[in-house]
């Protein structure tokens, strides 16, 4: 259940953080570079480590999740460093905001191996959402891009749908079309933009996946490293942390991975006050860390998926 129309407090909250985020994203947005910037986007013979990061949710729970950075070798794209995290929902989940929930646990994630083994960073990290993609051309891949100054290539499995790009029946025809692994077609707003590729990343999936500039780097090289990275539909470095995180989540909570008891879990009702009291709450704590941290710190909080609704935040995780 959402917010009600009515003015309600639950929607000034929600009004004012949604305007800080976006307040924040554009002083963001100003330092992200969508060129090639490193040699190795010129030889792959130079890249040797590349990232990947992704959340998983724990089935029965609201506010668990599992943050996940792996790193693989290349081109083998063997796993030489893999590192989970458990994490809790603080920050509110808001359609076009995913960064505020998920960077900054990918940050600290990054901050870890850099004290481990410095040898090991990645020398770009390929993420489980948007770059450029984007209603506001800034998504979850060139938010961590610009924060943790690294080259970042967005891997999205749905279709971010925006400025004319949709699932129409030109859409749908097109994917037909993507018969052979490698093959593409550009995502072009109705202004001539082009702000990704759809790409058929295997010959063991039909569906393809939607390849977006993250920061410092070029959507051509974008497109090459990703088809590179494919042998099944999702890049292996993202795959590989899809598959970590939730390895890790079965292992800690067994009983949110029985079979019988996930069958139909049990929901709750959710009503204004659970809004306004999530919301409220995060707005407060906004408060106290406003004018301690600068731009840079304020998204170290939590987690969810882009293109889930609004409406996950508050129901059972899948």
């Amino acid at each position: 259940m959402a917010c009600s129309p009515s003015p309600l407090p639950c929607d000034k909250v929600l009004e004012g953080i949604q305007s800080e985020w976006t307040r924040e994203q554009a002083e963001l947005k100003e330092k992200l570079i969508c060129h090639d910037t490193e040699p190795w986007q010129q030889d792959f013979n130079l890249l040797h480590y590349i990232g990947g990061v992704d959340v998983s949710f724990v089935k029965t729970s609201e506010t668990v999740a599992c943050a996940s950075l792996v790193v693989c070798d290349f081109p083998e794209l063997k796993v030489v460093y893999s590192d989970c995290e458990l994490v809790h929902l603080n920050t509110p989940y808001i359609p076009g905001f995913l960064a505020f929930r998920e960077v900054g646990f990918f940050i600290n994630l990054l901050e870890k191996l850099k004290s481990k083994d410095q040898n090991l960073m990645p020398q770009v990290i390929l993420v489980d959402g948007n770059g450029v993609l984007h209603p506001r051309g800034f998504g979850i891949a060139s938010h961590l891009g610009v924060l943790s100054d690294t080259p970042c290539v967005g891997i999205a499995k749905t279709l971010m749908q925006v400025d004319g790009i949709a699932k129409d029946e030109q859409f749908t025809n097109k994917v037909a079309e993507l018969s052979c692994d490698g093959d593409t077609f550009p995502l072009i707003t109705t202004s001539g933009r082009t702000l990704g590729m759809a790409l058929r990343g295997s010959e063991k999936s039909s569906n393809p996946i939607f390849v977006s500039v993250g920061h410092k780097v070029s959507l051509a090289t974008a497109v090459r490293l990703a088809r590179r990275c494919c042998r099944y539909r999702v890049a292996e470095p993202v795959r590989q942390a899809d598959i970590r995180s939730r390895d890790f989540l079965r292992e800690k909570f067994p009983e949110s991975y029985d079979t019988a008891a996930c069958k139909q879990p049990k929901r709750r009702t959710v009503k204004d006050s659970d809004h306004l009291e999530r919301y409220q709450q995060y707005a407060n704590e906004r408060k106290i860390e406003r004018g301690k941290k600068d731009v840079a710190s304020s998204f170290f909080d939590d987690q969810s998926d882009e293109e889930s609704s609004f409406d996950s935040l508050f129901e059972p995780m899948k």
